[in-house]
């Protein structure tokens, strides 16, 4: 049995020394070495200098871990342990110098989330929880919100950047929010929006053609502060399944439900 909670920390001061490196990079106006992984889906050399920093501390935490990482710097698999880790969740805002941008890092044990670690760089807030911990910001507990309706929530989502099969049913749902709760934000990095629910800065998100690392931290410290996660059709595959709903618990049934019947198709 690992101590979680001592690795927790030991991993919140890799992120900093790996938030210093991306800031003393971007601030010294070096070519940020652009490349296209896809259409509108960005990588820069800082996003690949930050991974290789992550990858080799993780290593040293824990010797025989894997990786699940965005940009591939290291493929390897754990028997037991796997970081799950994106050197820059908010690329695009990161390469335009705008916020909000962040370093996200999860531990699984198997199937399960243990650690989570998300530090984002505009208001440098370290959100963070581990297995049986609450969920911190700072070193101050945060919880979810205690809204109750979609009305009274405030809702983020996220634009499709690569996938645009259902732009139709997105658009769609975007006027439902609109038209049916305090509003709608489009901040552009996942996990921020997810953490800033876990503070009960939003009562929900959701957004299509995600990946693992986008979400597995945020989702955890959403989970240890009350939160709820789903894929849209309320079951548990939003890991691995590119579709998430996130929302404090109470709103979260009425949420999933009309997020599931204005995007299933």
């Amino acid at each position: 049995m690992e101590d979680f909670k001592d690795i927790c920390f030991q991993v919140i001061e890799l992120v900093r020394d790996t938030s210093e490196l991306v800031l003393k990079e971007s601030e010294e106006g070096k070519n940020l070495g652009l490349e296209m992984k896809g259409k509108h889906d960005y990588v820069t050399r800082v996003d690949k200098a930050a991974e290789e920093k992550l990858v080799e501390g993780l290593s040293v935490l824990i010797p025989d871990s894997g990786f699940i990482a965005e940009e591939g710097t290291s493929t390897r698999k754990g028997d037991r342990y796997n970081w799950v880790i994106d050197p820059i969740d908010g690329t695009t805002n990161f390469i335009h110098g705008l916020f909000p941008f962040a370093i996200s890092v999860a531990l699984m044990e198997g199937d399960e989330v243990v650690i989570g670690v998300v530090y984002e760089f505009g208001l440098k807030e370290c959100f963070y929880a581990w297995k049986g911990s609450d969920a911190f910001l700072n070193e101050k507990i945060i919880n979810v919100s205690q809204v109750k309706k979609v009305s009274d929530s405030l809702i983020a989502t996220g634009f499709p950047y690569t996938n645009f099969k259902y732009l139709d049913e997105f658009f769609n749902s975007m006027k439902y929010f609109m038209e049916n709760s305090h509003g709608l934000r489009r901040l552009g990095s996942a996990a921020t929006d997810i953490v800033y629910v876990a503070c009960g800065r939003f009562e929900g998100f959701y957004e299509y053609g995600l990946n693992a690392w986008d979400v597995a931290a945020a989702c955890f410290i959403l989970d240890r502060a009350g939160g709820r996660s789903s894929d849209f059709s309320g079951s548990d595959n939003y890991l691995f399944g590119g579709e998430i709903v996130s929302s404090n618990s109470e709103v979260f049934e009425e949420f999933q439900q009309s997020v599931n019947k204005l995007m299933t198709v």
